[in-house]
């Protein structure tokens, strides 16, 4: 559950880090991070466009994150470590979908400094209960290259299953790339 605190941001508690959705203020810290992770990033995401990395690129994105919350078909959450308060990653919930469905789509990046420390695997566990719990969806997937096996084990550790493989599904820097398809299913809203 989301509780404000004294810096006004509401935050989600865990062990070693919080998380919190991104509010406009966050664009500066944003285009840091992108920056910085920029080359680490690449080989798992889309071509980014330079214009990703610019204030007004984060600006918009931010915006639109936004409007996904409060519409309910999206939840951007950055990552901070409890000690510094320092942006470290961040989970996104996408592709919400209602109805007969009550499902959506992971996906996190953490900066290269602060991987293989169990930061992300903290992080997806707290969007996993918040989504469950708060916004009460029934299932989660994620879509992973195969050779990612950090990110696999992030899943793994957090009771997703892997479902198989989604040949040629998404383009990853200008190529159709296989992915592992893994979910998760909110067991307690199964009577429902």
């Amino acid at each position: 559950m989301l509780k404000r605190c004294h810096d006004r941001k509401e935050k989600i508690q865990g062990e070693n880090i919080y998380i919190t959705l991104v509010e406009e203020e966050d664009v500066g810290e944003l285009v840091k991070f992108e920056v910085k992770n920029r080359d680490f990033f690449q080989p798992f995401f889309r071509k980014q466009e330079d214009f990703d990395y610019t204030t007004q690129g984060q600006w918009e994105i931010v915006k639109k994150a936004i409007e996904d919350a409060q519409t309910d078909r999206g939840y951007l959450f950055l990552i901070y470590l409890q000690e510094s308060n320092e942006l470290i990653g961040k989970v996104m919930l996408n592709r919400v979908m209602r109805l007969h469905l009550q499902s959506c789509w992971i996906g996190y990046t953490l900066d290269q400094d602060y991987n293989g420390r169990g930061y992300m695997s903290e992080s997806v566990k707290l969007v996993v209960v918040h989504a469950f719990q708060e916004l009460n969806l029934h299932r989660i997937e994620a879509a992973v290259l195969p050779h990612n096996l950090g990110s696999i084990s992030v899943l793994l550790k957090n009771g997703f299953h892997k479902e198989g493989i989604a040949r040629k599904s998404l383009k990853v820097n200008g190529n159709w790339e296989d992915h592992q398809i893994l979910a998760i299913i909110n067991e307690s809203n199964l009577e429902k």
